[in-house]
């Protein structure tokens, strides 16, 4: 008996050696990035907005409501059953060539979850990319949706502008960025991200790191503002919040666009309203959202109140539709929120994954768009 219980001592042993082993690997992947160093920490620790080693948001609310924990919802994310969270069927998406873009037309393709093309005022930009079939590094648990995966990176085009909103997996992908940094003019994120895109390969001066309030000019009417969300950031269990997240004002001669970035309600939303508003197509987040964390993702009804308050004309609802992040059903933000703007008079703008939406059409009372999730369980 005492020999048994010895050579199972030795395999468990062995076992957990194995898993640290990996564990240690996998953590020592160049995809978790780099911690801001050097010049780039210095400056960062002179912004407003950090304070105490990270980040912060401009009102403090907790990560998660009381009596939830890391563990607990790690558990139920992983163990406990749920309904619905992927679709049964291939979700319908188009493929366009992006050679056969009019160049001076105005347009946005959606690629799924928060990755946007845009092409406006003649520049060619990319928000969040994701070509791959994963928003985490645990592949397995957020694998994209059937049907989703339409695109690869060496379909994209030359890209005068990429913009990142935050350092979290699903929003900066390392072989996405990775397979087309050479294809980038410019990049703008926010202060500390530029560590992770110039250890990938991304030339120093390609990269522009802003903080809330700054503002790049990108021609002659193009201009660029970087501002506030309520969110968080970090790649690692082990620091929290060493970049800052944010949201896009995008202003042109002819057109106002919000690019929202994920961000849970809060008055930031009103502020910009009132400042740069109004706005002709406002890009929100709406889903990924739970009760635990409620303070860090946007419900479909606060989607549709900041587009209010934002002051915008019609709303894209984005972060849902490719990977698993929450625990509700997949097509529960969509199904919400055309309830919701239905019965509140806001004009969605709600392509398949790949179509392209000229928005110089979304003014046209003929320009519609079709509840594409329904009959999809």
């Amino acid at each position: 008996m005492k020999k048994w219980l010895k050579k199972m001592l030795w395999i468990v042993i062995a076992i957990m050696a194995v898993l640290i082993a990996g564990a240690g690997a996998l953590l020592c992947h160049p995809m978790f990035g780099k911690l801001p160093s050097g010049e780039r920490l210095k400056r960062i620790q002179k912004s407003p907005n950090h304070r105490d080693g990270a980040f912060v948001n401009r009102v403090p609310k907790p990560h998660m409501v009381e009596g939830a924990s890391p563990l607990k919802m790690g558990w139920e994310f992983l163990f406990k059953r749920k309904n619905r969270l992927r679709p049964a069927a291939r979700i319908p998406a188009r493929k366009t060539d992006f050679a056969s873009l009019p160049p001076d037309r105005d347009a946005v393709i959606w690629f799924g979850h928060s990755s946007l093309f845009l092409q406006i005022g003649g520049k060619k930009f990319l928000v969040d990319p994701n070509f791959t079939p994963y928003a985490s590094p645990f592949f397995w648990r957020t694998y994209s949706f059937p049907g989703t995966d339409l695109y690869s990176p060496d379909e994209i085009p030359f890209i005068d502008c990429l913009l990142i909103t935050h350092d979290h997996f699903d929003h900066l992908n390392y072989d996405t960025i990775t397979a087309i940094k050479d294809k980038i003019g410019l990049v703008v994120c926010g202060l500390g991200v530029g560590e992770h895109l110039e250890y990938w390969g991304i030339p120093a001066e390609k990269i522009n790191e802003t903080d809330w309030g700054d503002f790049t000019t990108l021609s002659e009417g193009l201009v660029l503002h970087t501002l506030p969300t309520h969110h968080f950031s970090g790649r690692t269990l082990w620091k929290r919040n060493p970049s800052i997240w944010a949201s896009f004002v995008l202003e042109t001669p002819t057109r106002q666009l919000y690019l929202g970035g994920d961000s849970g309600y809060g008055e930031h939303f009103a502020d910009i309203g009132k400042r740069f508003g109004p706005f002709d197509l406002a890009f929100l987040e709406n889903g990924q959202y739970d009760p635990n964390w409620k303070h860090n993702h946007l419900f479909p009804e606060e989607t549709l109140l900041a587009a209010r308050e934002l002051r915008a004309a019609r709303v894209f609802p984005i972060h849902a539709g490719r990977f698993v992040l929450a625990n509700h059903p997949w097509s529960d933000p969509y199904i919400r929120i055309a309830e919701l703007a239905g019965n509140g008079g806001m004009e969605l703008v709600t392509p398949v994954i790949g179509e392209t939406v000229f928005l110089d059409e979304l003014d046209k009372p003929e320009k519609t768009f079709a509840n594409w999730w329904e009959g999809i369980e």
